[in-house]
């Protein structure tokens, strides 16, 4: 059994992003937004070739000579743009080629340690055992040969910093050779490619006017770009400005987005075109101050919510300040089928749901599990549990963690990260059949939830510990010499009451059955009779 790590309070989120449409376009507003889209988008592709080609051999001088030979072709705002983007997407591909390269080595280890088993012999739950057939331990014998040149390969590479990036998607490139399959056409296909590929977009400057010089918007929503040097024809405003005609508003975050641009701070913006609804975007964003994280004993002083996450949906259950589950639990459900958008707004809707349910109740403190998966995905792993392995890899652990701490961050709502590791199995051994009714039934998700609240509070998962052994018996031992029968204050039987020991008949019925009034109706002066019982004597 490996060490827990303790659990944390996870700082909140250190920027602000809104998106609204651009309606009321002209198609000469279209049009010049397509040139100085491509234009920009063939020189962010010009720089990134430049800065994957200087690896790890990048540095800030280099950083300069690669702005200055974009100035002529842009101006200054648009080349620093572009070089920080494309510094951003090389530090983006490199994280992803360590992932890479941790995903290969986890496989090479697992198939190593599969092959040198029995073949046939059982695995266990924490590790896989033999395969099954001799045929099988052959495929994968070569498969790890396979795995080792591939891991090779991406140990070099990450030595020499090489990433490779295709600048509007790799799965848009690939989809081009599966048009058909995938309902496309090749005029469809090129839209949606070149949409990718454009680069509009500015990052703010404190101090300049609005807070944007590249691309400005004005408090009343008027928008206007800086073009570039060879599209300055294009221009219908002074100083090479293109002004559109649509106006903008954001509903959400309006105000403080209306407030930071009167006061002149920095707000950068990013222009999207959506080729499949034909319609275009902007997008703010801005940096604001990282939230003060509270200690961890102030956010649990009103208990605690644990929330057990899982593939269709989130299982809470409310705990207070000891340790104990208050109420019944909660389940919020979300469907992660369709597109990226759906499923965006599944999860953010049941979280929305978990947040106002949490501010109902009093509860300060949500704790969820630091999930990590990097390990848990591979097919070598599991072997042909594909099912499994599909829904461990479509759970949404980043983006539920990212969601729920920018959410709990509006409410006051501090988000505490515990490790996983056994929650599931104690919550299901301690807590799943004590908690379970006639009229309750309670899952192990549930159950999960309750230990992953626990956890929190840095309690132990199970329902009682022992006591001392001093205190589980009699001097640290049980008894051997009985008390004899005649020892005062001795442990005897209970004295036997007489009469029949029932719940609809008392053991007395029959010495006062002769004193009782009888039910039915008659004169009970002539039929009573009174019984009295002697006097005792004593001497």
């Amino acid at each position: 059994m490996r060490e827990f790590a303790a659990p944390f309070v996870t700082p909140g989120p250190s920027g602000v992003a809104v998106r609204t449409r651009l309606k009321q376009l002209t198609p000469a507003d279209e049009e010049v937004l397509r040139w100085v889209g491509a234009h920009l988008g063939t020189l962010a592709g010009r720089d990134l070739k430049a800065r994957c080609r200087d690896g790890l051999g990048h540095d800030a001088a280099a950083w300069a000579v690669r702005k200055r030979e974009l100035t002529p072709q842009s101006s200054a705002r648009w080349a620093g743009a572009v070089t920080k983007a494309t510094h951003d997407q090389w530090a983006l591909a490199r994280r992803g080629a360590h992932a890479h390269l941790q995903s290969l080595e986890a496989g090479v280890r697992i198939l190593r340690h599969r092959l040198s088993l029995p073949v046939g012999q059982k695995g266990s739950k924490r590790a896989p055992g033999g395969y099954r057939s001799r045929r099988e331990w052959h495929a994968k014998s070569r498969r790890l040969h396979v795995l080792e040149d591939r891991l090779e390969q991406a140990r070099a590479a990450w030595v020499s910093g090489t990433v490779h990036v295709v600048r509007g998607g790799r799965h848009l490139a690939q989809l081009r050779h599966q048009l058909p399959a995938a309902r496309l056409t090749e005029s469809h296909w090129r839209a949606r490619w070149e949409a990718q590929r454009w680069f509009l977009q500015a990052d703010g400057e404190g101090g300049k006017r609005f807070g944007n010089e590249t691309i400005r918007i004005t408090p009343d929503g008027e928008v206007s770009i800086r073009l570039p040097a060879p599209l300055k024809d294009l221009a219908n405003a002074s100083h090479s400005r293109y002004v559109l005609t649509g106006r903008i508003h954001f509903a959400h975050r309006g105000q403080e987005w209306a407030d930071r641009v009167a006061m002149n701070r920095a707000v950068a913006y990013r222009i999207h075109h959506d080729p499949v609804r034909g319609r275009w975007y902007v997008t703010a964003s801005w940096q604001k101050p990282v939230t003060p994280t509270i200690p961890l004993a102030a956010a649990l002083a009103e208990g605690v919510i644990g929330v057990d996450m899982n593939a269709d949906h989130l299982a809470a259950w409310r705990l207070d300040v000891h340790g104990n589950p208050v109420g019944h639990p909660r389940r919020f459900s979300y469907d992660l089928t369709g597109t990226t958008g759906h499923r965006d707004a599944q999860v953010r809707h049941a979280l929305t749901r978990l947040l106002h349910w949490a501010r109902s109740c009093g509860v300060r403190a949500i704790a969820v599990e630091d999930l990590d998966f990097t390990a848990e995905k591979t097919r070598e792993k599991h072997g042909g549990r594909k099912r499994f392995r599909q829904l461990v890899s479509g759970m949404p652990t980043g983006r539920l963690r990212a969601r729920l701490t920018s959410m709990a961050d509006q409410t006051g709502i501090t988000v505490v990260a515990v490790d996983p590791a056994y929650t599931s199995k104690w919550g299901a051994q301690h807590w799943q059949k004590p908690l379970t009714s006639k009229n309750r039934r309670t899952t192990r998700h549930d159950a999960a939830s309750i230990a992953i609240g626990r956890r929190a509070q840095g309690r132990p998962v199970r329902r009682r510990t022992a006591p001392p052994r001093t205190h589980q018996s009699d001097g640290c031992g049980h008894r051997t010499v009985q008390a004899p029968p005649d020892a005062p204050g001795r442990e005897g039987p209970r004295p036997r009451i007489p009469g029949p020991r029932t719940r609809s008949v008392p053991p007395d019925t029959e010495r006062t059955r002769a004193t009782r009034t009888p039910n039915t109706v008659r004169d009970v002066r002539s039929d009573q009779e009174w019984v009295q019982d002697p006097l005792l004597i004593t001497d």
